[in-house]
């Protein structure tokens, strides 16, 4: 059960404001900076951005099909804006990981709640 497309389309237009006033400062918060496919516009879009060796890994809670996850696997990459730092990253790769052992174990009791198993990997930029 992940989270509904209603949810997702309320989050968008109201949630997701209110947590990128603080998303980049607080973590695990961060903001994915991305460009749209089509319009070129960039946005900011908030989540929950996990460290790990080579690169961070997101949780994809509404599933993998997000406009913005479309855009960084079209751009190839984005830049992660965390603890107000800039990381650029590269090599997006969405990954199905049923017992959530990507993410710091007191995380992955509320992942499998929710049925979240589709995760986003990415490298830092620079890196083999």
């Amino acid at each position: 059960m992940k989270l509904s497309r209603g949810t997702a389309r309320f989050n968008k237009r109201v949630t997701n404001r209110i947590q990128g006033l603080y998303a980049w400062l607080l973590p695990p918060w961060a903001v994915v900076l991305h460009r749209g496919r089509q319009s070129g516009r960039r946005y900011r879009t908030p989540v929950n951005a996990f460290r790990r060796p080579g690169g961070y890994v997101i949780a994809l809670t509404y599933g993998e099909v997000a406009d913005w996850i479309r855009n960084v696997m079209s751009a190839g990459g984005c830049e992660l804006e965390r603890q107000g730092r800039l990381v650029a990253l590269t090599g997006p790769r969405v990954v199905v990981d049923r017992r959530a052992d990507l993410v710091p174990a007191p995380v992955r009791p509320i992942l499998r709640l929710i049925g979240v198993d589709h995760f986003l990997e990415l490298d830092l930029a620079g890196r083999e």
